[in-house]
Order: structure tokens, then C-alpha cells, then sequence
């Protein structure tokens, strides 16, 4: 496998290293990767509980015309 960084990429690789927390660049990776996956669980979790609350809530009296024009007239989500 061959990944390619940009040089602040490569930089902030080498500071953990030197920092002492990491003993080299793999270890700095593998973490990232971790911390990836654990956040992309966390949204995917998160819009998956948002979606049955939708899905629980019922059809909505409001037409999809008065949403747009709400959110036109407030700037946030109704």
C-alpha cells in the first residue's frame, strides 16, 4: 500500500513521533484511522436515530411548499 501526505501532513506525523507519544509514524496512522472510524460511527449512528425520529413522528400536516418557505423566512431549519 503506498498513501501519499501533504508536507503539513508529514509535519504533524513528526511531531507526534517526537512528542513521545507515538514510537513512529505507523502508530500515529493506525490511531488516526481508529479515531476515523469511531466518528464515523458516531454520524452514522446519530442521522440513523434522526431518521426514525422522523419516521416516528408521523406524516406532517405541513406541505413541502411551507418548509421551503419557512426556512426562507426564518434562515433555520423547521
Amino acid at each position: 500500500m503506498n498513501i501519499s501526505f501533504t508536507k503539513k501532513q508529514e509535519e504533524y506525523i513528526s511531531r507526534q513521533v517526537a512528542s513521545g507519544e507515538y514510537q513512529n509514524n505507523s502508530e500515529v496512522i493506525r490511531d488516526a484511522l481508529r479515531l476515523h472510524q469511531i466518528y464515523r460511527d458516531k454520524v452514522v449512528a446519530d442521522l440513523r436515530a434522526e431518521i426514525e425520529k422522523g419516521i416516528d413522528s408521523g406524516p406532517s400536516s405541513r406541505s413541502v411548499q411551507d418548509i421551503i418557505e419557512s426556512k426562507g423566512k426564518t434562515g433555520k431549519s423547521a
